[in-house]
């Protein structure tokens, strides 16, 4: 016969994986216990044995890194993500994200929204990513952030035609 320890690691990465697939829908630990085929109290041992955390923090931290992604990539309101993300009141997101982050949602999306960083044009990314080796316009754009190579992107194109 198997070894128990084995079967309750697969029970415990059914529950994680369901909180990864689900933690913005109403997951409770009673949920996930079930889904393990465990009781209450064995699976929250064993959850924090084999992943160092709680299985409510590791919910906790999956929508909290969520709601970080969609800080930083929308404009949306912070109240629409605290909902989107799984939780009940503005209050207990804002206080468990100032927990995990360390500042309040809206001071997280002023200083890491890229609105503020410098974007590049997607084809000016994929001449300048192409190999050394490139010819034409591509290895003349590669070529403008180099010594000698020329300063911008106009005399780039210009240098490539020539």
């Amino acid at each position: 016969m198997g070894n128990p320890r084995v079967g309750d690691n697969r029970r415990l990465l059914r529950a994680r994986d369901l909180i990864d697939r689900c933690y913005a829908d109403a997951l409770d630990v009673e949920a996930l216990a079930r889904s393990a085929h465990l009781s209450r109290a064995h699976f929250i041992r064993s959850f924090r044995a084999a992943f160092g955390e709680t299985p409510h923090r590791y919910l906790q931290r999956r929508r909290i890194e969520r709601a970080m992604l969609m800080l930083r990539e929308t404009d949306r309101p912070v109240t629409e993500i605290c909902l989107d993300v799984g939780f009940a009141s503005l209050g207990s997101f804002s206080t468990t994200f100032a927990e995990v982050v360390g500042c309040s949602p809206s001071e997280y999306r002023r200083r890491e929204h890229p609105r503020e960083r410098l974007r590049v044009p997607s084809c000016a990314v994929r001449a300048w990513t192409r190999p050394a080796g490139a010819s034409g316009a591509a290895g003349a754009s590669r070529a403008a952030g180099r010594p000698g190579g020329s300063s911008t992107f106009r005399e780039a194109g210009r240098a490539g035609r020539g």
